[in-house]
């Protein structure tokens, strides 16, 4: 069912000042593969080949922290729980072949929290496969928990053969779209988690043959040089050149960014940083509502009220080229009538704002209180209408 609400006058309203031929921002010249997402907006602001499945590299370790977190929400992991180094994953992720690495050694214990940090900071293969093996047995089984993540979460381009992103006969891919979806969905859901690991600075674990502790900096290429940056991963192997997943948040608005196909590690720090602050600069927010703000209603089916109130979950904003004017049309859309019950906060709709030159932004909606299943003659009643085309 769809709805055009009363709302629209009062957006239209920021608009009242049209620039001339505002279009939307060009970019070129840059990776073959990228994706740049407004998570504040809720808006793509360029897509090039971002369905396109690629190999994912070290990007898929992404999917493995977000399964460690998820499992530390839900209590079944803890950050002090201990994990131990086995000898047989020690001798194979060892070594100048192995990749990155976080210097683990054969039975040591190690906590998750430490494994983490080896992961996200450092891109370690072997603190990959120790979490891995630590939560699931085998590193199969952990790949087999991160592909039902990744159905839950809508990445309906990629699947993951192993917890490190290392080639694997073409089992791993990803897309850019599901990549930012995975980075947007970690912010989301676990700030605090993602704040303390991806925003680390550098890792100290390890021992050099003379027994000097070793020290590594955090991989992210544009963190300390673009302002606001606080995540995410790299990712590098011969089959992928050089990718990345990033994100910056400034003056409260954040964006997810994706490149890869880049085919040097200089060509990837260039393209990030210009990407993420064309980004910033190119584009701008509108704000629309502030979080609460009641926006329309949507009509309800077999409730104890015939109708719920939709409001804003947070302070809305629309992402537009710098110096854009009019939007063009904003509609409330939602599958209806919404059948009861209904919780207080629940997303049942979203306002769909078209600008020109610009993909629909959708915003979404959510319920202004709980509606509770109507009783058995309210029940009753409503089905008489509705038999009778008066519903």
């Amino acid at each position: 069912m769809f709805r055009v609400s009363a709302f629209f006058a009062l957006i239209g309203a920021l608009f009242l000042v049209p620039a001339a031929n505002a279009q939307r921002p060009s970019y070129d010249d840059g990776a073959p593969v990228a994706f740049l997402y407004d998570m504040t907006a809720g808006a793509i602001l360029f897509s090039r080949n971002a369905d396109r499945r690629i190999p994912p590299a070290s990007m898929a370790k992404m999917m493995t922290a977000h399964v460690a977190f998820d499992l530390i929400d839900e209590g079944e992991i803890t950050l002090q729980q201990n994990c131990t180094v086995r000898p047989e994953t020690w001798r194979e992720w060892h070594g100048p072949s192995a990749g990155s690495t976080m210097f683990l050694s054969p039975g040591e214990q190690v906590s998750v929290e430490n494994l983490l940090y080896g992961i996200v900071t450092v891109s370690g293969n072997d603190a990959s496969v120790v979490l891995a093996e630590c939560i699931s047995g085998t590193e199969t089984a952990f790949a087999a928990l991160m592909n039902r993540k990744a159905e839950e979460l809508g990445l309906s381009n990629s699947n993951f053969g192993n917890a490190t992103g290392w080639p694997d006969e073409g089992r791993s891919y990803v897309s850019a779209r599901d990549l930012a979806r995975l980075a947007a969905a970690t912010i989301r859901r676990y700030p605090e988690m993602y704040a303390q690991f991806y925003g680390r600075r550098d890792f100290t674990w390890g021992e050099t043959m003379g027994g000097e502790p070793i020290t590594q900096p955090n991989r992210n290429p544009i963190m300390g040089s673009v302002r606001g940056a606080d995540g995410l991963k790299t990712g590098h192997t011969e089959e992928a050149g050089y990718g990345f997943t990033g994100s910056a948040e400034r003056d409260g608005r954040r964006l997810v960014m994706v490149v890869a196909g880049l085919d040097s590690y200089s060509g990837r720090i260039a393209e990030s940083r210009r990407f993420m602050e064309w980004g910033f600069n190119a584009w701008q927010l509108r704000p629309l509502a502030n979080r609460g703000a009641r926006i329309g209603s949507a009509q309800v089916q077999l409730g104890g009220a015939g109708e719920v109130g939709l409001v804003a979950p947070r302070n809305l904003s629309l992402a537009v080229p710098q110096g854009a004017g009019d939007i063009e049309s904003a509609t409330i859309v939602y599958q209806g009538p919404v059948r009861a019950p209904i919780a207080q906060g629940q997303h049942i709709a979203d306002l769909v704002i078209r600008t020109p030159d610009m993909p629909p932004q959708r915003i979404p909606l959510v319920a202004e209180e709980a509606v509770a299943e109507a009783g058995f003659f309210g029940r009753v009643w409503a089905g008489l209408m509705s038999l009778l085309g008066l519903a």
